[in-house]
């Protein structure tokens, strides 16, 4: 029986817990026991338990030596001199050590809230989003991203030292292309389902800062604005008239005439949320000095038949039939 319990796989986090009190409930509603739990099952539950929480404490003290790494004065040049056998890539190499393990302990939400409380969440806004490095920098943007993501009181700690303007602008112009796509990552997490981050986001030309990130030379970058504007047309319809108003319609088009690429889906789909129940975007997508119609019907045909382009294709054709029923309500208009 001892070997039995020791061969055992104990639960090592909460979400395991919580799923063998599932199983323990589910197995409450069938046929009533014939008997009492035995001694061995509450030997096993009690160790599963301590188990739990001996795990969940080597993992605060695991976040605590991170941050101890993390906080730990940079040596300056004069001390630098004095110091043998360690140079400036070990001590970024620690770092970076560092915080990739808190990236993957505050994948638990729980680890999360802890990292906040323990001040993880400052020391990544006031030293490391600027960092030097931009290894450091990108980390950072990461953790932030890993630990906000559908944590609205992590959210709102961070929306409340300015971390979303931060962040905004290191999409906008950090010179190294992995720290603007982390960037944006922490930035779609802090505003996607969040209405505070969005009029952060608002106050400081949020929708921009998609816009130049959709005219990149980087890909990721291009994909992630153009995904987050779609999501967020479509989360926030009454943002619509805003958008064009920017001229978005015209950027958009524009986008769309650049050699083809994957994120040119998410492109179309932007377009097809602003020419529904939004006049002025269906107006400008159908000015005969932008082309679009043509534009459509080339990108349709070449689309034909790929299995793996059909979403783009369906929102193709679905723009084309908008812009067509509008052309016809307009002329309908004028005979009258």
């Amino acid at each position: 029986m001892a070997d039995n319990r020791q061969n055992r796989r104990y639960p090592q986090n909460l979400q395991g817990v919580l799923q063998l009190a599932v199983e323990a409930g589910s197995a409450a509603e069938g046929p009533a026991p014939a008997e009492p739990m035995s001694e061995e099952r509450k030997t096993w539950l009690r160790e599963a338990l301590a188990d739990v929480c001996k795990g969940q404490m080597d993992e605060v003290e695991q976040m605590k030596q991170c941050l101890a790494v993390l906080r730990k004065e940079e040596i300056s040049e004069n001390e630098r001199e004095g110091e043998e056998g360690r140079d400036d890539e070990e001590d970024e190499d620690e770092r970076e050590s560092a915080f990739e393990m808190l990236s993957e302990l505050c994948e638990n939400l729980d680890n999360a809230r802890d990292l906040m409380i323990l001040g993880g969440l400052e020391l990544c806004f006031s030293r490391y989003l600027c960092h030097v490095q931009s290894g450091l920098r990108w980390r950072a943007a990461q953790l932030i991203a890993s630990c906000s993501q559908n944590m609205p009181q992590v959210q709102e700690h961070l929306l409340s030292m300015g971390a979303l303007e931060r962040l905004l602008q290191l999409t906008d112009s950090d010179p190294h292309p992995t720290v603007r796509v982390k960037a944006l990552y922490a930035v779609s997490c802090l505003v996607r389902e969040q209405e505070a981050g969005l009029q952060v986001f608002l106050s400081h030309d949020g929708f921009s800062v998609l816009m130049r990130g959709m005219q990149s030379e980087n890909e990721k970058v291009r994909t992630k604005s153009a995904f987050l504007l779609l999501n967020l047309l479509t989360s926030h319809p009454e943002q619509k008239d805003t958008v064009v108003s920017m001229g978005m319609v015209q950027q958009l088009v524009s986008v769309l005439r650049t050699p083809h690429s994957p994120f040119h889906e998410h492109v179309l789909g932007a377009l097809c949320c602003l020419v529904e129940d939004c006049p002025q975007g269906l107006k400008d997508c159908m000015n005969p000095d932008l082309g679009l119609e043509e534009l459509l019907r080339q990108r349709a045909k070449e689309l034909q038949g790929k299995e793996e382009s059909q979403e783009e294709l369906d929102f193709c054709e679905h723009l084309r039939s908008m812009c067509v029923r509008g052309q016809q309500s307009d002329d309908n208009g004028m005979d009258r």
